[in-house]
């Protein structure tokens, strides 16, 4: 096995200090603490976490401020934070509440510089370019406002501008297979992946550890990201991964 190892992420969408999970990105459910859950997979195995805030009011951004924080005491592997993030004085906010990246999706849209902004203050390396997009009418169409307004941006251009730009990694979130279980989108993650040169990270579709292995081997993805599988104690992150390393795909037990 060669290369760097694949990276298995859970994802935690935070709503009112609580975790929550939902389907097709409606109809959600607490899933439980943040912190708790975040703990338990660092110690089980995870190679990376990614916290969104769902709750964009003034008053959610407080609380999720607390939550990174908390987290940040508790955990001892790199974690993303994602969520509302605006302007530099919410990345600031963020990572000095102790989380290690950013991810910009819907604003990162609206003001691509934001990207260059990040990359040239904190490093590529801090900033990862979320993208909610929808397979419709044969292309890949980018939404903002997790996953309500259309914005006609095709995925494989703006990937390539936000890596131009300085982004680190593209999270790239399916939005017809998210919450499905149905299967990563894979055509759409190796032609990213053959097009660009950062990590790309697989969100949106994983019911079963095929779905993971067939996101890496077929997707060509850098990382996989998951959550109700997860949340829902459906797979283990260990035997995630050693099912993973019995066929064949490079990770890190």
């Amino acid at each position: 096995m060669k290369g760097l190892a694949k990276r298995i992420i859970p994802c935690l969408d935070v709503k009112d200090g609580l975790t929550v999970k939902g389907t097709n990105f409606v109809n959600l459910r607490s899933v439980g603490n943040p912190v708790e859950l975040g703990k338990a997979y660092s110690d089980a195995g995870a190679d990376e976490l990614v916290y969104l805030d769902i709750t964009a009011s003034s008053d959610g951004r407080k609380t999720f401020t607390d939550v990174v924080t908390r987290v940040a005491r508790e955990i001892n592997i790199p974690f993303t934070v994602g969520g509302g993030i605006n302007d530099i004085s919410d990345v600031e906010r963020l990572l000095g509440a102790g989380a290690d990246k950013v991810s910009v999706n819907s604003a990162a849209l609206r003001c691509p510089g934001l990207i260059d902004e990040i990359a040239r203050r904190y490093g590529s390396q801090v900033c990862v370019c979320a993208i909610d997009a929808k397979y419709e009418d044969g292309k890949w169409i980018c939404y903002l406002n997790g996953g309500r307004v259309p914005t006609g941006r095709d995925l494989y251009a703006w990937a390539k501008e936000a890596e131009s730009r300085g982004a680190g990694e593209i999270l790239f979130t399916s939005m017809n297979h998210d919450g499905v279980k149905t299967g990563y989108a894979n055509d759409a993650l190796a032609c990213l992946s053959d097009s660009l040169g950062i990590p790309v990270i697989a969100s949106g579709g994983a019911g079963k550890m095929e779905h993971f292995r067939d996101a890496f081997v077929f997707g060509k993805a850098d990382a996989a990201l998951a959550a109700s599988v997860f949340h829902f104690g459906e797979i283990s992150i260990y035997g995630l991964k050693c099912y993973l390393y019995d066929e064949g795909v490079n990770v890190r037990l």
